[in-house]
Parts: C-alpha cells; sequence; structure tokens
C-alpha cells in the first residue's frame, strides 16, 4: 500500500487498513513502510518541464567593447521553442528599462504565464511592478545557482561561444547588429539538440 501511494503516512495506511478490519499499530505500519529516495514534491525539472509553455527566462549579460565602454544585453527567451522573443541592449541597465523592454516582448496576447529570473538588483521595483501588471508570476531561482536558469544560461553561453567571443565590438550600433544577424541564424539554420536536432 505505502509502495502504490507514497504521499501516504503511516496514520493514513493506519486509517486505511482499519476501514478493511485490519487493526494494526501505527509503529508497525511506520516500520515496514516502503521509504523512496525522492522527495514526493516535484522536483525543479519537472516544474520546468511542467510548465515550458508558460514559462521564459529573463537575463542580462555584459560586452565590453574595443573603448572598455561596458554593455548590458537584455535576453527574453520563452522554453518552448528557445527563439528569443526580445533582446536589446544598453549602457545604463534600469529598472525601469527592464520593465520597459518586458512590455515590447510579448503583445498582448502572448503574455507568458511565468517569468523565470535571478535576483539581480535591475529587477527592482518598478521592474516587478510592470511584470505584475501584465499578469506575469515571477519565479525566482536560488542565490548563486544559474542551473535554475538552464535555458537563458545556454543560449547567453552560445551567443559568447559562437559569435562573440570571435569578435571585438566596436559600440551599441555594432552589438545590435551582430546579435541580429546571430539570431537571424540561430532561429533559422541552426540545430538544436534539445529539441531533437530541429
Amino acid at each position: 500500500m505505502s509502495k502504490a501511494n507514497p504521499l501516504w503516512g503511516s496514520p493514513r495506511i493506519v486509517g486505511e487498513l482499519q476501514n478493511l478490519g485490519i487493526g494494526v499499530a501505527k509503529s508497525t505500519v511506520g516500520k515496514y513502510t516502503h521509504r523512496s529516495r525522492r522527495p514526493p514534491w516535484p522536483s525543479w525539472r519537472a516544474f520546468l518541464a511542467s510548465h515550458v509553455r508558460d514559462l521564459v527566462s529573463i537575463d542580462f549579460f555584459i560586452v565590453s567593447t574595443l573603448s572598455l565602454q561596458v554593455l548590458f544585453i537584455f535576453v527574453v527567451l520563452p522554453h518552448h521553442r528557445r527563439r528569443v522573443a526580445h533582446f536589446n541592449v544598453t549602457e545604463h541597465r534600469t529598472a525601469e528599462w527592464g520593465g520597459q523592454q518586458i512590455t515590447s516582448s510579448f503583445p498582448w496576447d502572448e503574455v507568458p504565464r511565468y517569468s523565470l529570473r535571478d535576483r539581480d538588483a535591475t529587477c527592482g521595483a518598478d521592474f516587478r511592478k510592470r511584470v505584475s501588471s501584465l499578469s506575469i508570476e515571477g519565479v525566482l531561482i536560488a542565490p548563486r545557482s544559474p542551473w535554475q536558469s538552464p535555458f537563458a544560461e545556454m543560449i547567453i553561453g552560445n551567443i559568447g561561444r559562437e559569435c562573440l567571443n570571435h569578435m571585438i565590438v566596436l559600440d551599441q550600433c555594432h552589438l545590435m547588429r551582430v546579435l541580429r544577424s546571430y539570431f537571424s541564424y540561430y532561429h533559422t539554420w541552426r540545430t538544436h539538440l534539445s529539441l531533437d536536432m530541429d
């Protein structure tokens, strides 16, 4: 009975056995109860898999230019098809600017249910207010746990490995041109292992 119902504790099993006319002590049931190695609640991977159509990842990463100017790249990635829904570049990232980017990422009829993001200071009050006004529930990953946002980290790594590590960025306009070209390739020609080489 405990193997078939892993969420049941010994009091519930004792009650079910009493309904069948079998009297047994709670300590006896506890002694012979099957203990699973996995917790009874769903894992983080199960959450990501069950909400893949309703989930987008939001992340920033930085690029230095030839003149040592630091530029911030904002990426919004829906999990379902791994297509970058929106990206933009700025020299000064603020919560207000991030909120504006979220608004321009999705037309009103395509708003996701959850946004997966890290605990970046840029996602401040203005950003959270804009996200909640779109009825998007923010899901925060644990501190210093980039593995909890695997798709965003993967796209950022791919942009670096396949594109930006092989060139020197001149300025913001040059970076926007390079990223537009890369995302055109990424969405049209590049195969994706996680999508069965689609």
